[in-house]
């Protein structure tokens, strides 16, 4: 069954964290693994970042990838302090869990089937190399969770 977003697929789950190295270093022990490269969110130039359906130009994390699975990573994101998912989200709950990310096909098809289902964008714009999209959208109310959409191109 393909569900709302046409896939039951997770590629990804993310954790906000206020320590990025420290996180990363940890998870490395934890999983037997080389400490992953840290990346930031990429010039807004490129991401076009808006947050709230407002221009988010300083809106900005850092960013370390394990892969963990087949199809699957754990992403950590420190957040730059400027306003975003990332930042209001540690700000209210803290550390840890983010959001269930799933790869889909026509971002806004997808994110307006969760509009659809009650859900609301928080924040979208594309990678920080534009090989892709990518949106929250907040299902915090029924799915307990943040949805991340990711859309290769």
């Amino acid at each position: 069954m393909a569900g709302t977003i046409g896939t039951n697929q997770v590629t990804q789950i993310g954790f906000v964290v206020r320590d990025i190295g420290k996180t990363k270093a940890a998870w490395a022990k934890f999983l037997g693994v080389a400490e992953p490269p840290v990346v930031d969110g990429g010039d807004y130039a490129v991401t076009g970042t808006r947050y709230l359906g407002e221009a988010a130009p300083r809106a900005n994390c850092l960013m370390a990838f394990f892969d963990v699975g087949e199809g699957l990573q754990l992403e950590l994101i420190e957040p730059n302090g400027e306003p975003s998912a990332w930042q209001d989200y540690l700000d209210e709950h803290g550390e840890g869990f983010h959001h269930i990310a799933f790869g889909v096909r026509g971002m806004d098809k997808q994110i307006a089937n969760l509009e659809r289902d009650g859900m609301s964008l928080l924040q979208r714009g594309k990678y920080g190399d534009a090989s892709g999209e990518y949106a929250y959208v907040d299902g915090l109310g029924e799915l307990k969770t943040l949805i991340e959409l990711l859309e290769s191109f």
